[in-house]
């Protein structure tokens, strides 16, 4: 018999394999298989699974297309001598390997972690396996309990009374209220104007350089009075002033500087990031990517130590301990660092390799001495003028920066001058500028801003940035996040009537208090049922207030273009518009920059689904998203749309649909692009998210799809293993 090992990634279990097979003292061999993330799921549509009253108990579904997974793993497992659960060294890790015990009926499954997925810490975990940690596992489950309850009464009220389709979080709507706060003192932020004054300069020995004014005039007179002044007057070096100064290296990476510095270094969204890290982990190249922890094992420093000797020399060497400054991080967790630190180079990709350099010189960095820097400032009196200066700064010893070049950013060395020298003016200029509101987040800022405050966990940032994008709550560009006109709304809706809940404060608290249930110091249902008690009063008492389709009055030399009345601005899919205040007896609307909308103009048919003599629908044409087009004038009861022969032809893949044997798969738009579906849809609701190629997966049955230019095809199933073909062992 073997013993069967357990894990979640099936890139993680190809590289676990070549390290069991060489373990010393083993009678039995090992099979490695895989759960493909989680296994069971509160369902999200469905507030009844989880009984409130009994205490909270959640009743867990079998994730959609795990039913093959489970029953392979079953079967495995019956056959094995022994079932150890590998899963990641957290607490959804921790939940998976508990979920994976009940749905296999497992009676003494062991559980063994570890933080690097190399060969001597696969058999240090084999070699020390424990139980799954009950604690560890009611704190993940606690979370996920909480963040759906709010998301079904908060999300279910803003349907109600904002728009259907929208949705509230636990964390992803303070994440919101931070953006729009921002938002709100740009838009309350009056520009002044300013002039910044140079002047270009060279020394007795002809070396050039550029002195700015110390004061910046906010009036044009006083600009010109030390412009007139400066080009009559006597540039005299007053003072210069010299002063060493250290810079420290910055700690191994955490989860959060790990997605910050990425975003500001190399353009990676959060999202992205994880990604990336999740494939070098999987491989073996780097430790665990979800981690507070800034600690770094022996071995790690051991490593450290003897390339920095080697590779720079042993006056570039230091030791350091950092602190972990998160209360709820797991010391038994390292930094994220490589797992060889030897290695200064790992990926396949160019994305991999990226960041695992920056992984690798934040690392090594971490242990080398303080950069010594020269800082200089120079001040130049003229009469009459505030002074002018210029700084500047030298390298005297590199230090940290050997490893880590990109951090040291750009030195400015100032010529030799003395104490007491005549300059000589070159030129002057004036430039007129404004003050500037503060800067809107970007993805790496809001991390930061979200990290300060306390409010979510690393491991959910990118999962909070996702979202945000995803709801049309705020779109990016580059690197700057804006909030959206949905986005404004239901932010101001949560701060109207849920304040309490979205403030930074009671979310930092309520992390906290979750992160207690993990180490056994607060009681599983007494904080779900402090929270969720009140929270749920709260709520109700909200479900009596009027819809908010009226967002205020619309600008009074707007009016309604049909019958001249004044307008409204109200909220729409594509956001805000005018519409006129008679509205139903008047249909007249405007964009919000005052330009006519268009009506919906009767086609004079009937329509095919709901028309004479069922519901006397109309087919009528009106705007969407991406144009114009005709439907019926029942929307949203019926949901008819006319397509033209031609349109209808080009959608037609020719494809059965292999669900219900009838329908053929057909293009359609929807709120997160292009997808396809039956054409028998409501009947049948089966849709793929890429064209489908007519071929059925020889492992699952499903649909194949077109995949990219690396994986032509891949299975439409996202929990088949034939869904990421090119992770498959190649036989």
């Amino acid at each position: 018999m073997t013993k069967l090992l357990i894990v979640e990634s099936p890139a993680k279990a190809k590289t676990i394999t070549k390290y069991l097979n060489d373990i010393p003292n083993q009678t039995e061999a090992f099979s490695v298989t895989s759960s493909v993330g989680h296994v069971r799921d509160i369902p999200k549509s469905n507030k009844k699974a989880i009984d409130i009253e009994a205490g909270f108990v959640p009743h867990y579904e079998i994730s959609k297309g795990k039913e093959k997974v489970i029953s392979e793993i079953k079967t495995k497992a019956k056959k094995a001598s022994e079932v150890l659960l590998a899963t990641d060294p957290d607490r959804e890790g921790e939940a998976i390997a508990w979920h994976l015990k009940e749905v296999l009926d497992l009676k003494n499954p062991k559980r063994i972690v570890f933080n690097e997925i190399t060969k001597e810490a696969v058999q240090e975990a084999i070699e020390h396996p424990r139980e799954i940690d009950d604690k560890l596992r009611r704190a993940q489950e606690a979370r996920r309990i909480l963040d759906r309850l709010v998301g079904y009464d908060l999300s279910g009220l803003i349907w109600k009374k904002v728009r259907y389709g929208l949705s509230a979080g636990r964390v992803q709507s303070p994440a919101l209220r931070i953006i729009m706060e921002r938002e709100r003192e740009i838009r309350a932020f009056k520009p002044e104007d300013f002039w910044v004054i140079t002047a270009d300069v060279k020394n007795k020995s002809n070396s050039q350089f550029l002195l700015t004014c110390s004061e910046e005039p906010r009036d044009e007179k006083e600009m010109s009075k030390i412009m007139d002044s400066g080009k009559a007057g006597k540039w005299d070096v007053v003072d210069i002033k010299e002063s060493e100064m250290k810079r420290t290296p910055r700690a191994p990476f955490i989860t959060s500087t790990l997605q910050q510095t990425a975003s500001t270094r190399l353009g990676f969204a959060p999202s992205k990031t994880m990604g990336v890290a999740q494939k070098l982990y999987e491989a073996g190249h780097i430790t665990y990517m979800r981690t507070d922890s800034t600690t770094m094992s022996k071995s790690a420093h051991a490593q450290i130590s003897k390339l920095v000797n080697d590779k720079y020399g042993k006056e570039y060497f230091q030791p350091r301990v950092f602190k972990t400054k998160s209360k709820s991080a797991q010391e038994a967790h390292e930094a994220i660092r490589p797992s060889n630190i030897a290695r200064d180079s790992a990926g396949t990709t160019e994305e991999q390799k990226k960041l695992y350099q920056l992984i690798w010189q934040r690392a090594v960095a971490s242990q080398m001495t303080d950069a010594k820097l020269l800082k200089m400032k120079m001040i130049v009196k003229v009469e009459n003028v505030p002074n002018f200066t210029t700084n500047g700064s030298r390298t005297l010893f590199d230090g940290w920066l050997k490893a880590d070049p990109t951090a040291r950013g750009e030195d400015v060395e100032l010529p030799k001058v003395d104490v007491g020298e005549i300059l000589k003016l070159i030129e002057m200029h004036s430039e007129e500028r404004q003050t500037q509101p503060p800067f809107r987040y970007t993805e790496a800022g809001l991390i930061k801003e979200l990290e300060k405050r306390g409010i979510g966990r690393p491991s959910t940032y990118a999962s909070i940035m996702k979202t945000l994008n995803e709801r049309g709550y705020v779109t990016k560009e580059g690197k700057t996040l804006f909030p959206t006109d949905t986005g404004d709304v239901v932010s101001t809706f949560l701060e109207n009537n849920f304040k309490k809940y979205i403030s930074d404060s009671f979310t930092a608290e309520m992390e906290d208090e979750l992160d207690e249930i993990a180490s056994g110091e607060r009681e599983y249902v007494k904080t779900l049922s402090d929270f969720y008690t009140p929270f749920t009063k709260d709520v109700d008492s909200k479900k009596d207030i009027e819809k908010i389709t009226n967002l205020g009055d619309a600008p009074k030399e707007h009016k309604c273009p049909k019958c001249g009345a004044d307008m409204v601005i109200k909220l729409s899919k594509t956001g805000k518009f005018m519409s006129c205040s008679k509205f139903p007896d008047c249909s007249g609307a405007r964009t919000i920059d005052g330009e006519e909308l268009e009506g919906p103009k009767e086609t004079g048919e009937d329509c095919p689904k709901c028309g004479p003599p069922a519901g006397g629908g109309r087919l009528v044409e009106r705007d969407g998203r991406f144009g114009r087009f005709i439907s019926c004038n029942n929307y949203p009861k019926c949901k008819f749309i006319k397509t033209s022969p031609e349109e209808e032809a080009r959608m037609k893949t020719g494809v059965k649909c292999n669900k219900c044997k009838d329908g053929e798969m057909s293009e359609r738009r929807g709120r997160f692009g292009l997808f396809y579906s039956c054409s028998n849809y409501p009947n049948c609701k089966h849709a793929i998210k890429a064209k489908p190629t007519g071929n059925l997966c020889p492992m699952c049955n499903s649909l194949m799809m077109e995949g990219t230019k690396t994986i032509p095809e891949r299975c439409s199933d996202k929990s088949c293993l034939n869904h990421n073909p090119h992770k498959l062992d190649k036989k």
